[in-house]
């Protein structure tokens, strides 16, 4: 990565979460509501059998709903498991959000060790979360590469779930990023690749 691209990610990265911090909480839940609206509804949501979700942060719209959702509706969902031995993330399947969710290596909540493995390419539908995204499917995350290890793997749809102050107009991009089929946000689509 040229040192032009680093910093240009970095400067970003910056940007968007000084736009975190202007945000308030209660709009925060109020936007996560909506856009939960939006996807439980549309094809791509009724049409998923198993599904990548993935803990939110603060910063992250809240899907914890969604979970439950999909548990109750008789989805298979899973969670991102961070694998020691490998280095990388594995999807890990989950039946109760009480029970089967500890923290994880970093912080955020993940499948207990006792949650078996999902193979990636057994996916419908894989959650992305990241820091910012655009109308092409590009997306920024935190700069650790993990999902960008990880979705060359899946086979299903792989769409960004994001909040409308986390678009941006076009993002940098290196032979490794890889472009989601289609981002969310709490008003509307950005479609890339598959349609809705």
């Amino acid at each position: 990565m040229t040192t032009s691209l680093v910093e240009q990610k970095t400067a970003i990265r910056q940007q968007f979460r000084l736009r975190y911090q202007e945000q308030a909480k209660e709009q925060l839940a109020v936007d996560s509501a909506s856009l939960r609206g939006k996807l439980i509804p549309s094809p791509t949501w009724q049409t998923a059998r198993s599904i990548l979700m993935f803990y939110p942060l603060s910063d992250e719209p809240d899907i914890v709903p969604l979970m439950a959702e999909a548990l109750t509706s008789g989805k298979t969902i899973a969670l991102p498991r961070y694998d020691s031995s490998s280095g990388v993330y594995e999807a890990a399947l989950i039946r109760n959000l009480t029970e089967d969710l500890i923290p994880g290596r970093f912080g955020v909540r993940e499948p207990a060790p006792n949650c078996p493995a999902l193979p990636l390419n057994q996916l419908d539908l894989t959650l992305v979360p990241g820091i910012a995204f655009d109308a092409s499917g590009r997306r920024l995350g935190r700069g650790k590469g993990f999902y960008d290890r990880l979705l060359p793997g899946t086979t299903g749809m792989t769409l960004g779930l994001a909040f409308d102050w986390q678009e941006s107009d076009a993002l940098p991009v290196e032979p490794h990023d890889v472009e989601l089929d289609a981002v969310l946000t709490p008003t509307r689509w950005l479609k890339s690749r598959l349609a809705t």
